[in-house]
């Protein structure tokens, strides 16, 4: 035992002070990786993975030459397999990696917090309308990773953001209602787009179609999606596959700006009363 602890201090005497961060940066890299797996389906996948891994070393050690054998063609067949499996999680781990630039330049284009603010302010207010009509809507921020699939798949509108345009959109006798629309560089870039669906089996069953969507394209980009229930008025909001609900003006308000502003300006109070209204409203239909 003190043979191993002086030779574990000799070689601590030789570190530098990139072995140091080298030993860092492999302890981060897995630490994220094992946050991003634990949070998502994969979870249950790799632990098998590692299950495997463990019999192939211990039919090395006990030397058992066929299971040795077995194990060992099974997991080079089973890299390819891997990826395949986890491709939605790995295509989702490199958006994310992509995604740097966010922290950087301001989300979505805007040219500054205040517009992106303003453009948050008419979005809360017609939600919220739309929450005390129980008027269904799905609306979908683009961030750093680009929709232009999901944009292809509905109507190019490209107009300038608007209360009573988002009300008119998501009205139940409107043409373009079904489905969602897309809020690219503070504009309403297209509307009746439709978003993936979760394929997350652990979902509530009371969440419908277009709570199941907004899931869907939180998980396969970093979009923020904002839904109002059509059976409750319920306003709630998915990003990277979890949805938070029950929100009303204010909280509503506090959290895009959360997500989507570099540098959030003072919370806006300027909320009707028929807006305090719809918290109670909301918190009943849960």
């Amino acid at each position: 035992m003190a043979a191993f602890w002086q030779s574990f201090l000799s070689m601590i005497k030789k570190m530098t002070i990139f072995d140091f961060i080298d030993i860092l940066v492999v302890a981060v890299l897995i630490y994220v990786a094992y946050k991003f797996i634990r949070e998502r389906r994969a979870s249950k996948l790799a632990f098998g993975v590692i299950m495997l891994i463990l019999i192939e070393i211990l039919s090395i050690l006990l030397k058992l030459r066929t299971v040795s054998f077995l194990m060992e063609n099974l997991l080079q067949v089973g890299v390819i397999a891997l990826i395949i499996v986890f491709q939605p999680e790995l295509r989702t781990a490199l958006e994310k990696v992509g995604g740097v630039r966010e922290f950087i330049t301001p989300v979505g284009g805007a040219k500054d917090s205040k517009q992106m603010n303003e453009c948050i302010e008419m979005i809360c207010n017609a939600v919220c309308d739309m929450s005390l009509d129980k008027t269904g809507a799905l609306i979908v921020f683009e961030r750093s990773t680009k929709l232009g699939d999901t944009i292809g798949s509905g109507t190019l509108v490209n107009a300038d953001i608007s209360s009573n345009l988002i009300k008119t959109i998501f009205f139940k006798n409107s043409p373009l209602h079904d489905g969602a629309i897309i809020i690219r560089d503070c504009r309403i870039y297209s509307a009746k787009c439709m978003l993936p669906l979760t394929k997350n089996t652990q979902i509530d069953k009371e969440f419908a179609t277009r709570h199941r969507a907004a899931i869907g394209m939180s998980e396969n980009s970093d979009a923020v999606v904002v839904v109002v229930s059509e059976q409750t008025g319920v306003i709630s909001i998915a990003v990277e596959g979890e949805l938070k609900r029950n929100y009303d003006y204010r909280t509503l308000y506090n959290e895009l700006v959360h997500y989507l502003v570099q540098t959030p300006s003072v919370t806006k109070e300027r909320h009707s009363k028929k807006k305090k209204n719809n918290t109670s409203d909301a918190d009943d239909g849960n």
